[in-house]
């Protein structure tokens, strides 16, 4: 994944990926250990998900980025004649 898409994401997006890929880091590592994974570039590509995702929530900790501002859905006010 791109660095760029963790920057579109907002913070409790951001969490919620983390966890999802460390609990897909952990699949991954046991499917290495009984030699059922065909491809075992895909645990690096894993772990710098996880880091790229764990380094833009403390960039916006530390104020070095912000949080994307989500387009709230637009409401009409219904007009009384």
């Amino acid at each position: 994944m791109k660095a760029n898409n963790f920057f579109e994401m907002t913070n409790e997006e951001l969490v919620l990926k983390v966890n999802e890929l460390k609990t897909e880091l952990f699949n991954l590592r046991f499917k290495h250990a009984t030699n059922q994974l065909s491809n075992p570039m895909v645990l690096a590509e894993c772990k710098k998900d996880i880091a790229r995702a764990k380094t833009v929530l403390r960039q916006r900790e530390l104020g070095i980025s912000e949080e994307p501002v989500k387009a709230a859905k637009k409401t009409r006010a219904k007009k009384k004649a």
